[in-house]
């Protein structure tokens, strides 16, 4: 699970937008089989809803605003679909390809192949290891995994529980993401263990984040030790099935449970206090960094911080690959941490709506409560 430090060069700022033409998240070709595509391959629609939805929807408004055709498919989880859709692509003659691993070594093959034809080729989201794509565009996923662990610390802190047991449900040990986010997390964590102020409690991994193995892999985890008292949740699906399983022993809302991605779920969770926080990672500037930079190589332009209209929230530098060692081109944006005190941030982005969040009569009331508008 652990590997190498990431190793980031920050050389300027980032904000970014602009794409173009065809799909669907479902994953049907688009049009323009003929002519050069940018193409955009999604991993699966469940480890996050926001490859079925808002992924799909902000790339393709983005490359429609520049008038540059673009091929967005989704995986569906499947690995050999995913090869498939690069192969297809690639001889199609796409002159980038962007990519979101499901795992190194699929990613990675995908991407050799797109060198050998030439293809400039972007890691979307997550860094595929010994991958060495052109660019990668994402968040630090050190500093979001900190945020997650300084929130539970908060949340036990202002629950003034001593020697809380601590389990940490883990993502993917597939996903270098969800590497980098235990590295963020065990450094706030690792020294309160080691001092005896926390009890280190069970850790384990989710197989590709699935949050129905996470949920019985978690009521493994309590069964053995009943005195859990709060709880590391590598994102929002695992911190609802962590709850569920709470919900069915009387402790949810008094056992502290982490998030991460700032879905609906997990913020309606946070709202009726049966998980403590989430990070949210933007993915509007996220997709319109990558956007942006694919019209740049789509078009033969060497991207610059000027060429990419850099502004707040995101760097123009290099990211090390732990694996290789080599250094790729890194746009590089930075996460929030969530609280109940500051779910606004998210409607005001209009990355979730109060109409979706506040639907229903206690979600209506906790809205109002909490001045979510």
């Amino acid at each position: 699970m652990r590997r190498g430090l990431l190793a980031v060069v920050a050389v300027g700022v980032l904000t970014a937008g602009i794409s173009g033409c065809t799909n669907d998240a479902g994953g049907s070709a688009g049009g323009n089989r003929g002519a050069a595509t940018v193409g955009v391959i999604l991993p699966d629609t469940t480890s996050s809803p926001r490859w079925k939805t808002h992924d799909p929807r902000l790339l393709q408004r983005a490359f429609d605003e520049a008038d540059v055709p673009v091929d967005i498919q989704n995986a569906f989880g499947d690995r050999a679909r995913f090869e498939q859709i690069a192969d297809e692509m690639i001889a199609r003659g796409v002159k980038v390809l962007i990519i979101v691993s499901l795992d190194a070594r699929s990613g990675a093959a995908v991407l050799a192949k797109a060198r050998e034809a030439k293809v400039k080729t972007i890691d979307y989201d997550r860094l595929t290891l010994g991958g060495g794509a052109d660019y990668h565009v994402g968040f630090d996923n050190v500093q979001a995994g900190v945020l997650q662990g300084q929130g539970l610390v908060d949340c036990l802190r202002g629950r003034k529980v001593v020697e809380p047991v601590v389990a940490e449900l883990n993502g993917s040990p597939t996903d270098h993401n969800a590497t980098l986010l235990k590295q963020g997390y065990d450094s706030v964590l690792q020294p309160l263990y080691d001092n005896a102020t926390y009890v280190k409690g069970p850790d384990q991994d989710v197989p590709d984040w699935h949050n129905v193995e996470g949920g019985a892999i978690f009521e493994q985890m309590i069964t053995q030790q009943p005195r859990i008292n709060g709880v590391l949740a590598a994102n929002d699906g695992l911190a609802g099935a962590v709850i569920g399983v709470l919900k069915e022993r009387g402790l949810n809302g008094k056992v502290p449970v982490t998030g991460q991605d700032a879905t609906v779920e997990g913020l309606r969770n946070i709202l009726t206090g049966d998980q403590c926080m989430t990070v949210y990672q933007a993915i509007q500037p996220e997709a319109q960094a990558a956007a942006k930079l694919a019209i740049d190589l789509f078009r033969g332009w060497q991207p610059t911080p000027r060429s990419l209209g850099l502004g707040q929230g995101a760097t123009l530098g290099q990211i090390k690959d732990p694996e290789t060692g080599a250094y790729i081109g890194f746009l590089g944006l930075t996460p929030v941490l969530i609280t109940k005190a500051n779910i606004q941030t998210v409607i005001n982005d209009s990355f979730v709506f109060a109409s979706d969040l506040c639907a229903g009569e206690l979600f209506k009331r906790l809205c109002l409560e909490n001045g979510i508008r």
